[in-house]
C-alpha cells in the first residue's frame, strides 16, 4: 500500500508538472529575440555633426540597457574618436520634479568598433513622466550639448527584471538582471548591475545619483515557487561577486522552463546582511513556496 501510495504521488507531480508546462506555454505568446543588433534609438543633427544613439533592437526598457552613441563628421563623413563623451539619462516626473538613474557619465570609446558605449537602468516607464538623455561630446575645444527625448518601454522579457528597496543601513538599492538575455535549461551565467543612492550633499543630484555598490556579495538561491513545483532548488548555483567591470557575476542552473523565483541575500563588504532572507528548504508541493524578502521574479 506505501509502494502504491508513492508511486501515485510520483504520478501525481509529474502530472502537475507537465500541466504547469502546459499552461505556461499556452499563456505566453511573447517570444524573446536573441537581441544581439544594436539599432537607432534616436538621431539628431548639429552643428555639422551627426549623433545617433542605439539600443538592442532599437528600444529602451525599464532595467539595464546598455547604451551606444555614434558620431559623425557630416562634412567629411568620419566618425569622431577618442573625444570627451557624457551621458545622463534624466526624468521628469508629471509634477515636473526631475531625477536620474543608475548610468555610466562618461562613455568608454570602442577602438576596435568605433563607437562610444555605456549604459542606463532606467527605474520607470515614460508612462509616469518623460526621459530625456542629455549628451555632450567635445571637438577641437568646443563642448557640443544635445538632448534626446526618448521613450522607455515596459520591460516584457522578465529575465531582464529589476527590484529596488531600502537596505538595513536605511540605503536604497537598485538590483537589475543584465543576463542571461535567453536562458537554457542548464547552468547560466547570471549577471546584475547593484546601485546605490547617493544623499551626500556635495554630489551633483542627476549625475552622482547613483554609484556601483562595490564588493559586496549577493547569495543566491533560485526556486521554482508554483504550488506544483514545491519550491524546489537546483544544484551547481553560486553567488554573484563583482568583477572588474562593476557587475555581479554568479551561476544559475535552470533545470527546467517555467517560473523561477532568484531568492537573494545582499551582504555588504564586511558580510553584513542588507537585505534577504533565507528560503526553508522543505519541499512543499500544493503550497506555494516561500520568498525571500529580496527576490527578483523570472520566467522562461
Amino acid at each position: 500500500m506505501k509502494i502504491f501510495t508513492w508511486i501515485a504521488a510520483i504520478l501525481l507531480f509529474a502530472t502537475a508538472c507537465t500541466i504547469e508546462k502546459t499552461d505556461y506555454e499556452s499563456e505566453t505568446d511573447i517570444v524573446v529575440p536573441d537581441n544581439n543588433e544594436f539599432k537607432e534609438v534616436a538621431s539628431i543633427a548639429k552643428d555639422n555633426y551627426s549623433i545617433s544613439i542605439e539600443a538592442l533592437n532599437g528600444h529602451l526598457y525599464k532595467g539595464y540597457n546598455e547604451i551606444r552613441l555614434k558620431i559623425m563628421d557630416i562634412k567629411k563623413q568620419e566618425t569622431i574618436e577618442n573625444t570627451k563623451v557624457t551621458f545622463l539619462p534624466v526624468f521628469t516626473a508629471t509634477q515636473g520634479k526631475q531625477q536620474s538613474c543608475p548610468h555610466q557619465y562618461d562613455m568608454t570609446f570602442d577602438t576596435k568598433e568605433k563607437i562610444y558605449k555605456g549604459f542606463s537602468v532606467f527605474t520607470t516607464e515614460s508612462t509616469s513622466g518623460d526621459w530625456r538623455l542629455d549628451t555632450t561630446f567635445v571637438v577641437d575645444n568646443d563642448t557640443i550639448a544635445i538632448s534626446f527625448p526618448v521613450v522607455v518601454e515596459k520591460q516584457s522579457n522578465k529575465n531582464l527584471n529589476m527590484t529596488s528597496f531600502v537596505g538595513n543601513d536605511d540605503v536604497s538599492y537598485i538590483i537589475a538582471l543584465v543576463a542571461p538575455i535567453k536562458p537554457k535549461v542548464s547552468e547560466n551565467e547570471l549577471v546584475a548591475g547593484i546601485y546605490k543612492l547617493n544623499t551626500a550633499s556635495d554630489n551633483d543630484v542627476l549625475i552622482d545619483a547613483y554609484t556601483s555598490a562595490d564588493d559586496y556579495t549577493l547569495v543566491l538561491d533560485p526556486r521554482m515557487p508554483e504550488p506544483s513545483m514545491g519550491n524546489h532548488s537546483s544544484p551547481n548555483n553560486k553567488d554573484l561577486v563583482q568583477k572588474e567591470d562593476k557587475l555581479y557575476y554568479g551561476v544559475v542552473n535552470y533545470t527546467m522552463t517555467g517560473n523561477w523565483t532568484l531568492n537573494f541575500i545582499l551582504l555588504n563588504q564586511h558580510g553584513r546582511i542588507l537585505k534577504g532572507t533565507k528560503v526553508p528548504l522543505d519541499f512543499t508541493p500544493g503550497v506555494e513556496g516561500v520568498k525571500s524578502e529580496l527576490h527578483i521574479d523570472i520566467l522562461f
